[in-house]
């Protein structure tokens, strides 16, 4: 069991970071300095570069304490915290290569930087996975349980089941219910009522109490919590109205009150946006290069099959509502804009050329958004963007479809690669985009463009 050993796993974690930072500093050097020598005498020595390390070594485990890297993970995702030792990592680096400046020392090997860096991610990372892999699995067997009980059997308490029975891994037991009306069944062990908690405290193992009751009692909870903290109790509170709350609720402070943001977005983040953008930048720049013979042979054939343009321009509307124009290689015959901004493509479209079905079936009509990327009005990732006519359409019609424009719309998104391209649902395409911008991490933008990949580019529904 590990009840109660919450600040022991913090430093133990802490501990075990500062020594895998270590083997990562080595190794980094290894692949620096041996299996790539310079010419004696042309780098500094290996006692300059444990020092600089120590500093960002230090800094790494500061940070991460602060932005609570190393506060239980019980209930995390595992994107969740490779987000965060990304911008531990960040900002890590960013205080050591102030104290470079400082000490004005110019002669440290940038490429070490860079493969300690990338070697110290991969370290921390893999072995933080499977870390939690264990102790999930362990969990699953009924190991290092956390005993919680909850207060109110109705609705709010069932749907806390349904979602626990789900989530094994997470290691919590509910050893029963107190509710003042509900009777006992099968699902529901009904130990007492509200009024019988301090003696349920004082005579089971509790580590969390859940309160699930509705807003109709809620004059009772400040006298539950006041139970709960006397007796050393964690206290969690399931909201009446959760079904309108994100999936990850964030509280800000206006003066003294808290308030809850009812859709917090880590893309508001500035650190994030930072992270993002930059890496759209470095992508986009990166495959506009490496396809760009594949860019001038689409460009010859759009040309070559049918008298027009060889980009097609289209006004979409994107983050913060505002309107842009994104880029297409030709497929249709060419025709005044404002028909295309009010029809959608059907099947046997007698717009089409041949060559404009074939790159709309590969999509390699889509590549010259890697420029809307660069310019900044779009990402790699994000919910496709739609035209002003239909967002107008759809705004009325489907709930939460504005959503979408809290973040850049992107060449493919996590919708695309669930399938949803093309003539499918509206709704579920927005449920997917909203899913995507509240669990926003770099990794999960990294996962969809591996997926984007293996899946191949055909679009089955394109006309």
């Amino acid at each position: 069991m590990i009840r109660g050993k919450e600040r022991f796993i913090t430093q133990l974690y802490m501990t075990t970071d500062f020594l895998f930072l270590q083997l990562a500093f080595i190794l980094a050097w290894y692949l620096r300095f041996v299996v790539n020598p310079e010419e004696q005498g042309s780098y500094l020595p290996m006692s300059d570069y444990f020092t600089w390390h120590i500093i960002y070594a230090v800094s790494f485990l500061a940070i991460g304490f602060l932005i609570h890297l190393y506060i239980p993970k019980r209930k995390m995702k595992f994107a969740k915290e490779v987000s965060k030792v990304i911008q531990v990592q960040i900002y890590s680096m960013f205080v050591l290569l102030s104290v470079l400046f400082l000490m004005k020392t110019i002669d440290i090997s940038r490429m070490f930087l860079v493969i300690y860096l990338l070697t110290g991610f991969f370290i921390i990372v893999t072995y933080r996975f499977f870390v939690k892999q264990f102790l999930r699995g362990m969990r699953k067997k009924g190991f290092n349980q956390q005993f919680v009980l909850i207060l109110g059997a109705g609705s709010i308490g069932k749907r806390y089941i349904e979602n626990l029975e789900n989530h094994p891994e997470y290691g919590l037991q509910v050893i029963g219910f107190l509710d003042d009306y509900k009777q006992e069944n099968r699902k529901q062990k009904i130990l007492g009522k509200i009024a019988d908690l301090p003696t349920i405290l004082e005579n089971k193992i509790i580590d969390e109490v859940v309160i699930a009751l509705p807003l109709t009692v809620f004059s009772k909870y400040d006298k539950i919590i006041s139970i709960c903290e006397k007796a050393g109790v964690r206290v969690a509170i399931v909201p009446d109205f959760y079904d309108v709350l994100p999936a990850t609720p964030h509280f800000e402070r206006f003066g003294d009150l808290p308030v809850i943001n009812v859709r917090d977005i880590p893309l508001d983040e500035y650190v994030n946006r930072m992270l993002k953008r930059l890496f759209d930048i470095v992508f986009a720049l990166c495959a506009i290069i490496i396809t760009s013979p594949l860019l001038i042979a689409i460009a010859i054939g759009v040309k070559l099959t049918s008298p027009g343009p060889i980009l097609f321009k289209q006004e979409r509307v994107g983050l913060n509502r505002r309107s842009f124009f994104m880029y297409k290689f030709r497929s249709m015959k060419d025709m005044p804009t404002t028909a295309s901004d009010t029809q959608w493509t059907v099947e046997n479209d007698p717009r089409r050329t041949k060559f404009g079905t074939f790159i709309r079936k590969t999509s390699l009509d889509e590549f010259p958004q890697f420029f809307n990327v660069l310019k900044g009005d779009m990402s790699i990732v994000g919910p496709r963007p739609e035209r002003p006519y239909f967002v107008d359409q759809f705004k009325e019609e489907i709930p939460k479809y504005m959503i979408k424009h809290h973040v850049r719309p992107g060449i493919t998104g996590w919708a695309q690669v669930c399938g949803l391209r093309g003539d499918t649902s509206i709704e579920d395409r927005i449920e997917h985009d909203i899913q995507y911008i509240e669990n926003w991490t770099l990794l999960f933008d990294i996962r969809i463009i591996f997926k984007t990949i293996v899946n191949g580019f055909v679009n089955k529904n394109a006309y």
